[in-house]
């Protein structure tokens, strides 16, 4: 069987494509919830979602968080997620224990909490 070049091609996007869609959802998250504190380092709020680094004891995080009409909705503002801020993150950690990764479900700054996913609270 021959294939194509155009079917070769979307055979090789589809391919680029998987590695990316992996981590979005829920599906890569242990079930529970799972609190973290630290400074924010850099912050990347586009889409499809906000990524940010954080700082925690010693140690480096990425932090999940909504895409840039949930943040809105919730009240998050990009300039109250800058570097430098303390935050804290209830959320869904990576299920891969050498993963520091966590899926934000909400985000608490100077005592007020910003509820990305409601359904999930």
């Amino acid at each position: 069987m021959m294939i194509d070049r155009r079917h070769a091609l979307a055979l090789f996007a589809a391919g680029l494509a998987t590695p990316a869609l992996a981590h979005h959802g829920w599906r890569w998250t242990e079930s529970g919830k799972f609190e973290l504190t630290g400074v924010i380092e850099t912050a990347d709020l586009g889409n499809p979602h906000g990524v940010l680094t954080l700082t925690v004891e010693d140690e480096t995080w990425t932090a999940e968080i909504g895409q840039p009409w949930r943040n809105d909705r919730a009240g998050l503002t990009d300039a109250m997620l800058a570097p430098g801020t303390e935050i804290t993150i209830l959320g869904a950690r990576s299920a891969d224990p050498e993963q520091r990764m966590v899926k934000a479900e909400a985000i608490t700054i100077d005592g007020t909490q910003y509820v990305l996913y409601p359904d999930r609270m």
